[in-house]
Parts: structure tokens; C-alpha cells; sequence
């Protein structure tokens, strides 16, 4: 793959995390308060993250990956255990239940929606499933009641502010994963969080993340070693005044959203889209096309950061020959990330769709 442009005056850039004084004063807080981590800001940043994602409880941790790490342990998935993952989705959904020691078994996807096909999920459930790991990819809510119905773990990592069927993404399933990766819509640089409505499954979250302490046995007994998945005081710091936005964060996303949409109208691209009633979270904005890589190679060397959308995972080393997966391929070899972010201008737009237009045949 080529590279990328280098980021200049003149180049469109693929991201740009939205952060500015606010962020900077809220971090300047916690330096002059001389509680860097395990503080308060770790805690306001989960209450707020839980009404968000309409949670009762949030527990912030390190990564996204790390969510999905402590949210597999707290099912208590191990050896001998199944987890049915999409074969199209970012390499860590799977990694993590291998991570515990059970089985990521792949499932395919829906080529147009990108999220798990629930006929071929359905076929893969044997006597060893202990649940589905399903992902609201780039944003989009996965039709979840069409999936067997097992313990259900949502990897929501692009979906913050999403809705499905006029409830949050986080809140669908036992446990909720999201990533504040800076590509995501809330970013604390490196981080992530669970939610879950059931107390019991918070409180071994919170003890996997600090060490295997558990926060009501006092600290004078750890029942089983655990993890440090904490996420600093700093860096929740960087997240807060971004939550507290977040409706207007999507919504600017939104707005860029709709541009794309005016301007690639005659294009013979898939736009993407949520179902009806549903919000997208627009964590990327994500198209289908023909000839993709030559799409993304002549974008680049015309000043336009762009990205492949995620992995087939059947095409990787540690999951190979696990297929056929022909959504998951059509998936791979079609979707291209163009430039989305709350600092693209109406011009930057006018560009990307102009060189579109010259590369992609028309309807």
C-alpha cells in the first residue's frame, strides 16, 4: 500500500481529533491537583460515558482492545470456550477472546451493512458458543435481534452516540466496548471503556483492571491476579469536555456526512448508511467501490489521506484458512475511509469529490 501524504497545508487529512482550550484547561486541573491517575476524573469520565451509552455503570480502562479483553474475562470465557466474531472487523475483536484462551470462531458479514450475517452466525453456534462478539462497524447499529440468542457482547468501538431502534449502542448488550482511539468521535489519545447494566459484571471489570483487587473486598485480599488496564486521570481529562459535546460532535459529523452524500450522488459508490430510525455513529465514513485500490492510490498522491476500512481477518496469518468468507471479502476489497472530521471544509469536500469523480465511472 502506499503511503500516506505527508500532513501539509495542502493536504486533506483523514482525521482530526476535536480538541482545543477546553481539553487544555481540563487537564491542566488534574497537573495542578497532583492526582495524575486513580482520581476523580476517571470516575466523572465513566458517569458521564454511562449516560451517553445509557449504561448504569462504565468502567474506563486503557484501550479499546483492553475493553474487550476485561469484558471476555468477566464472562468468564477461557479454554474449551467459542466466541463467534465477524471475519470482517479491526484484528483486536478476535484477539482478545484468543487472548482469554477460548476460540474466536469467525462468522461473515453482510456485504452491504458490513456487520455480522446472522444466517451464517446461526450455523457456526455449536455446544461451545458462550457468546457473540458483535461489532457496530464504523458506527453502524448491528441488527442484534437478529442474531442467535446467546450472551452478548457489543464491540461498540466506533458507535459512541449511535442508536439502534431508539436505544444507545452499549446498552444492547451484558457489555458494552468502546475505543477513544483519536479516530474515534471521543478520544483520550489511548483508551477505551465497558458498560454494563449488571452491577456484578462491573465489579469484576473494575477488579480486572486494577491488579485483581476488587473494590468492595478492601484491598486486603485479591481473589485472582488481574490486569493494569487503568486509564490515567490525564487523559480522562482529554476525554471529559469531548462527552459533554458529544451530541454536537455527531452532529458536525452528520453535516459532513450529508455532504459527502450531495456530492457523490452520481457516483456508482455505496454511501454509507444506518437503518431507517437508526443513528449512525459515523466513526468513519465508510464507501463501497469497485477497484478500491487503485481508488485510495490515486486519492493519495493527489493530497487525500484515505484508508482501507478494516481487515478480513481470514486474510490474515493468525486467522487464515478459516473461510471462505465471501461478504467479508467483497467487504475488504471494497471499502475505502475518505476523510472525515468537524475541521473538513465545504472546498475539502468539493475536492474529494472531484477526485472521485475522475477515478469512479458514473450511474
Amino acid at each position: 500500500m502506499v503511503s500516506q501524504p505527508q500532513a501539509g497545508a495542502d493536504v486533506v487529512r483523514l482525521a482530526w481529533p476535536d480538541v482545543g482550550d477546553e481539553e487544555l484547561a481540563e487537564i491542566a486541573g488534574v497537573l495542578d491537583s497532583g492526582q495524575l491517575t486513580m482520581g476523580p476524573k476517571v470516575e466523572e469520565l465513566e458517569e458521564l460515558l454511562a449516560a451517553a451509552a445509557g449504561a448504569e455503570h462504565a468502567v474506563a480502562v486503557s484501550s479499546g482492545t483492553a475493553a474487550l479483553h476485561v469484558a471476555v474475562l468477566a464472562l468468564g470465557i477461557g479454554p474449551g470456550d467459542e466466541v463467534l466474531v465477524p471475519a470482517y472487523t479491526f484484528p483486536a475483536t478476535a484477539n482478545v477472546v484468543a487472548l482469554a484462551g477460548g476460540t474466536p470462531v469467525l462468522a461473515d458479514v453482510d456485504p452491504v451493512t458490513m456487520n455480522l450475517d446472522p444466517e451464517d452466525t446461526a450455523r457456526r453456534v455449536t455446544p461451545r458458543t458462550k457468546a457473540i462478539l458483535a461489532v457496530h462497524l464504523f458506527g453502524r447499529p448491528a441488527r442484534l435481534e437478529e442474531l442467535p440468542e446467546l450472551p452478548l457482547l457489543e464491540d461498540a468501538a466506533g458507535a459512541l452516540g449511535a442508536s439502534h431502534r431508539g436505544r444507545p449502542c452499549g446498552a444492547l448488550g451484558l457489555v458494552g466496548c468502546f475505543s477513544f482511539h483519536p479516530r474515534k468521535i471521543v478520544t483520550t489519545g489511548e483508551g477505551g471503556a465497558v458498560t454494563t447494566n449488571d452491577a456484578e459484571l462491573a465489579e469484576r471489570m473494575r477488579s480486572l483492571r486494577h491488579h485483581g483487587w476488587s473494590p468492595s473486598a478492601r484491598y486486603d485480599d485479591m481473589p485472582e491476579g488481574g490486569y493494569n488496564y487503568r486509564l490515567s486521570d490525564v487523559l480522562c481529562a482529554l476525554g471529559i469536555p469531548q462527552l459533554r459535546r458529544l451530541d454536537e460532535l455527531l452532529a458536525a459529523r452528520e453535516r459532513v456526512a450529508a455532504g459527502y452524500a450531495e456530492r457523490l450522488a452520481g457516483l456508482d459508490v455505496v454511501l454509507p448508511e444506518a437503518d431507517p430510525g437508526d443513528r449512525h455513529g459515523l466513526q468513519a465514513y465508510v464507501i463501497q467501490l469497485d477497484r478500491r485500490d487503485e481508488v485510495m492510490e490515486s486519492l493519495r498522491a493527489q493530497g487525500i489521506q484515505c484508508q482501507i476500512g478494516t481487515y478480513a481477518l481470514h486474510r490474515l496469518g493468525a486467522y487464515r484458512d478459516q473461510g471462505p468468507f465471501p461478504g467479508a471479502d467483497a467487504a475488504f476489497e471494497r471499502a475505502l475511509a475518505l476523510p472525515l472530521h468537524s475541521r473538513l471544509t465545504d472546498a475539502e469536500l468539493d475536492r474529494v469529490a472531484e477526485a472521485l469523480d475522475k477515478v469512479v465511472s458514473h450511474h
